[in-house]
């Protein structure tokens, strides 16, 4: 006759598995959990489910066809993505944008970051039981959205930087679309902060939950809000501006103990300084041309009316779509401050219309490695709010 104590296994630890499909994952993330009760030992992320060579494929593409893939690894951010791997193009052809297209440029990167941490935001509370946040935050999102296609005919993959400029110059209806949303949108960050920041259960959830030290995060080469969360003044915009942001006031919030809530917090002020770049950059939009086309005809596409009114122009505009740019030979890096942290592009040219190399150095990469750190010690319901916290995209991961 069997008894229950028959059926007992004798382990240390109990190993369980979260993801790859799971809502709390962000993605399809495996998380494989070693647990002494429902306290995590340890915590492994397994990565990889995704994987779509997408840096193998620029290889087999133009410069400016390439341009589209880079929208589609973090599709969240995508005109930020696409920003990054323009100014690398032209940091290899020796090319330098109009004033005026920077400005836009800029406009687009924190709008699409307003929409990127709006995401994290109503995604990150519903983890934790807050569904109203989510309600709210995608409300909003969608005017962001409604914004970034008045002006590039795409909401979440744009595509719209060209080497040189943009693909088109910027209307009044969206300057002005731009100028009511910084209007109604500090009172909506109000609404999202009545909801959370002094919410008793919000604060037991995140407050001294996933706390990792400045050397640790400089350790772990996280960057973003992660790093800036535990205290250290580090933004991609400041340290090494691009596109004209040195133009631009604005502050870098940092947090104190590096925990979820300092995080939390560190977005919430994220945004309202986007907002801040933004005004400063419709009000101070330089006239001129969108494309840089006169002083760089060899790498920069001619603009339209250009091509359809001159034999040059026509000529010019065939050579760019049939046979594409040929950068000289060599190598460049660029690296941008995206939502989640630095992403840098690095490229090589063998001087065809095809990148010899192209390698992308993604934020979540890093920042998701720090996992096991911030999680060992915790409760396995406090896994989730950790993971939420550093804000992965498993596309920009695997890519």
């Amino acid at each position: 006759m069997f008894e229950y104590k028959d059926f007992l296994i004798d382990v240390e630890n109990f190993v369980v598995n979260i993801g790859p499909q799971h809502p709390s994952t962000h993605g399809v993330l495996r998380i494989v959990v070693q647990l002494d009760g429902e306290t995590v030992v340890h915590a492994e992320p397994i990565i990889g489910y995704l994987h779509t060579s997408m840096e193998k494929y620029a290889e087999f593409r133009t410069y400016h066809q390439a341009e589209t893939i880079t929208d589609r690894m973090d599709y969240v951010s995508g005109a930020s993505n696409n920003l990054g791997y323009i100014l690398t193009v032209e940091k290899l052809c020796g090319v330098k944008a109009t004033k005026r297209a920077e400005y836009v440029r800029v406009i687009l990167a924190e709008l699409t970051r307003i929409s990127s941490h709006l995401v994290w935001l109503g995604t990150h509370a519903v983890d934790l039981g807050a569904l109203t946040e989510f309600l709210y935050c995608f409300r909003e999102r969608e005017l962001v959205l409604d914004l970034i296609e008045t002006l590039t005919g795409a909401r979440m993959t744009p595509s719209f930087f060209r080497v040189g400029g943009l693909a088109k110059d910027v209307h009044k209806d969206f300057v002005e679309k731009a100028r009511d949303f910084i209007k109604i949108f500090p009172e909506k960050i109000n609404q999202y902060e009545a909801l959370l920041t002094n919410n008793k259960i919000w604060f037991e959830r995140t407050r001294n939950i996933g706390i990792i030290s400045k050397e640790d995060a400089v350790n772990f080469a996280l960057t973003g809000p992660c790093l800036r969360g535990s205290g250290l003044k580090y933004d991609v915009r400041k340290i090494n501006p691009y596109s004209s942001y040195e133009d631009f006031d604005f502050d870098i919030p940092t947090g104190d103990v590096g925990d979820v809530y300092d995080r939390y917090i560190v977005r919430m002020e994220e945004m309202r300084q986007s907002l801040k770049i933004v005004h400063q950059a419709l009000e101070n939009i330089p006239e001129g041309e969108f494309l840089n086309y006169d002083a760089y005809p060899l790498y920069v596409i001619p603009p339209k009316k250009r091509a359809l009114t001159t034999m040059e122009g026509m000529i010019s505009l065939f050579k760019y779509g049939m046979e594409g740019i040929k950068p000289p030979k060599g190598e460049a890096y660029v690296s941008i401050e995206n939502p989640r942290g630095e992403l840098g592009y690095y490229m090589i040219s063998d001087g065809s219309a095809f990148p010899y190399r192209m390698r992308v150095r993604p934020p979540s990469f890093c920042n998701v490695s720090a996992l096991n750190k911030m999680a060992k010690g915790h409760l396995l319901a406090d896994l989730v709010s950790i993971l939420g916290s550093i804000d992965i995209l498993l596309g920009e991961i695997d890519r």
